[in-house]
């Protein structure tokens, strides 16, 4: 409860208590308000506002190349070749133009549509609130055959714009260096990967743009530093492509579209793979809208109706007699459809559903047109599509006698949960933790050490079902499988919903569903194993943010009476350096091999008691780049798996 509304304040409450928050202030008193959150997620994103700029400034038609770099010191500088912010004076706010957009909140020139038809920028909250969530920015712009600069801390100059020396004639852009500030964020440390898979789907988004990522924290063999150079000239068609490089392509050709209708461009790719998974990756203004929106509606519509058309016209369906479904239609679909939108409006839980009712016929529109005349154009690829609809259309009705069988003993009042649970007294699901356990010895120790109140413990018997592989039907025929959806409370195609694979959550028991595996390669595989699950056949406990992993510790070190747990091989050295100069004398290492060899008290210790313990939460930070990656890993194909297990194998965090 705050200050001023306690009881015994009342009668001292008057306008001097009312804080007013200048300029930016604002942004560092509630970073997660503008940013998301102060973790890794909206550390990553301060370079999205920045790299946006750029993007918007390509957009217009006046940026071709876009640099961005990881320091040695974790600082990041983006430079584009732009036309530079301007830096001219400032009638309303008395001072430079450069330094209104670098410090003011919703300043910029994508809100005057003369300078920018359309911008992106999830937040909108632009460089301003880089600017206030660091503890040091430089802003360099060349701009007329000159170079101008101004200096920030926390969001306030340091001194006036001025001119720092000459440029190239005609050289045009703008250069934004910023180190995050350790006091706000959590964590301060960049992940190559991470603005490795956005920088690549900008140029795909945006074909023709250069986009270059370096990191001077790593140098090659020559001694050169890490990079890479992402650059696209088919864009959607391209994309697509990539994410289906993993699978095994249906027909050879992508069905491509890149048209403007009702004053709204529109850009879509799609490609049919042997999978049975339903991949569709929407943008607008290249911001990936991971909950849908209109522009997905009006795909979805236009694909049903005119394969429908086609099936119905060429008498496939007479010879299947099977009812076809809309789902049938986009089992084994892999798209990509980017609009570009004047004014988006967005909603749902993390504004990223497109609201616009007139982009919604618009994309039905194109994609009808798109496909209708690719069907008849393509008779051969066409027959292969719509058997492998049929297909889909019988796989469903195999899947829903499944689905039905194991949802009438999904808990209806308590009742049918499975056998192997110990469920927590707490009927609050808020308050409720599900730990998904490997193992029945580990299971028992966690049984035994939880604190039965709100923990919950289902153990697992060995690796679950690999979901990737498998027909969406073939889950629901697994034991284990069928146990973890019993235990919460999640129910398919329910309350009319036309998408019988859609997953249901809102009688979800347990809002933090924990998976809780052996420190070492085969945990790490049953975790991925139990995140493919829920990333392909409930994804919404991961948007929801209810997903965690837990950390069991690696050592138990000990000295004397000296005895710390320490989760990785460099706080045991660290360890080793405070206690024993930094050799192994006189110092014990237990190796905990797995989760079993921790007693009850011991577990709840360094592993579920949420005062001490650390919990990974999964989120789906780039949904296209978590599809390849799931699909890479848990496919068929050995060759990219390898490549990827041997880059990544020392410094891998799959974090979806």
């Amino acid at each position: 409860m705050s200050e001023e509304l306690t009881p015994n304040s009342g009668s001292n409450y008057s306008a001097s208590n009312i804080q007013v928050l200048e300029g930016l202030e604002a942004v560092r008193k509630r970073p997660a308000m503008y940013i998301g959150d102060i973790s890794e997620k909206g550390l990553h994103h301060l370079v999205y506002e920045v790299v946006d700029n750029s993007i918007d400034e390509a957009l217009a038609g006046y940026c071709t190349h876009i640099e961005v770099t990881i320091n040695e010191d974790n600082s990041i500088t983006v430079q584009d070749n732009g036309r530079g912010i301007p830096v001219d004076f400032h009638e309303k706010e008395k001072k430079s133009a450069l330094e209104v957009v670098m410090t003011v909140l919703h300043a910029g020139g994508k809100f005057d549509k003369g300078s920018y038809k359309v911008s992106g920028g999830l937040h909108g909250v632009g460089v301003s609130c880089v600017n206030a969530l660091s503890t040091h920015m430089t802003t360099n712009v060349f701009r007329g055959g000159k170079v101008y600069q101004q200096e920030y801390e926390c969001g306030k100059p340091l001194y006036p714009v001025k001119e720092v020396g000459t440029c190239a004639p005609g050289m045009t852009g703008t250069r934004q260096t910023f180190w995050p500030d350790g006091n706000i964020f959590t964590v301060t440390e960049y992940k190559y990967s991470i603005l490795q898979a956005r920088m690549r789907e900008l140029a795909y988004l945006n074909k023709g743009i250069t986009i270059t990522l370096t990191d001077k924290r790593v140098k090659e063999e020559d001694g050169s530093f890490k990079q890479e150079v992402f650059h696209s000239e088919e864009g959607v068609k391209e994309f697509v492509r990539f994410l289906n490089s993993t699978n095994t392509p249906l027909i050879d050709d992508v069905i491509y579209l890149n048209t403007e209708k009702q004053g709204i461009p529109i850009e879509c790719a799609i490609m049919y793979n042997t999978g049975f998974r339903e991949n569709l990756h929407s943008y607008v203004n290249n911001i990936n809208t991971i909950e849908g929106g209109t522009h997905e509606a009006g795909f979805r519509t236009a694909l049903t109706r005119v394969l429908k058309k086609y099936a119905e016209e060429s008498k496939a369906l007479e010879k299947a007699k099977v009812e076809i479904s809309g789902e049938d239609f986009r089992e084994g679909l892999i798209a990509v459809i980017s609009v570009k939108v004047a004014e988006p409006q967005f909603e749902g839980q993390t504004k990223t559903k497109l609201g616009n009712n007139e982009v919604s016929g618009a994309v039905n529109q194109a994609v009808g047109e798109a496909l209708t005349y690719y069907l008849e154009e393509h008779p051969k690829e066409a027959k292969v599509i719509v058997d492998k609809v049929v297909l889909a259309a019988t796989a469903r009705i195999a899947a829903r006698k499944a689905r039905e069988s194991v949802q009438r003993k999904s808990p209806m009042g308590g009742g049918g949960l499975p056998g192997k649970l110990a469920d927590c007294s707490s009927r609050n699901p808020e308050e409720c933790e599900l730990f998904l356990v490997e193992g029945d010895s580990a299971g028992g120790s966690a049984k035994q050490g939880r604190s039965r109140q709100f923990q919950a413990i289902l153990p697992l018997r060995g690796k679950i079902l690999n979901v990737e592989k498998a027909m969406w039907h073939k889950a629901f025929e697994s034991d284990e499988v069928n146990n973890i959806i019993q235990a919460l409370g999640i129910r398919f195609g329910v309350d009319g919903d036309e998408d019988s694979k859609k997953a249901n959550i809102d009688k979800l028991r347990y809002y933090k569903i924990i998976i809780m595996t052996d420190a070492d390669v085969d945990g790490s595989h049953i975790d991925t194993l139990i995140m493919t699950l829920f990333y392909r056949y409930m994804p919404e406990v991961i948007q929801g943010g209810h997903l965690y992993i837990a950390t069991p510790p690696l050592y138990k070190c000990s000295k004397g009476k000296i005895s710390e747990y320490c989760y990785t091989d460099e706080e045991r050295q660290a360890f080793m350096q405070k206690y024993g100069d930094g050799s192994e004398n006189g110092i014990h290492t237990q190796r905990y091999k797995g989760l079993g060899e921790m007693n009850p008290e011991q577990l709840w210790e360094t592993t579920m008691n949420p005062e001490t313990r650390m919990l990974k939460q999964v989120h789906i930070e780039n949904a296209a780049e978590a599809d390849y990656i799931f699909s890479m890993l848990m496919g068929d194909d050995v060759a990219p798996r390898r490549e990827f297990i041997e880059k990544n194998a020392t410094y891998a965090n799959i974090d979806a």
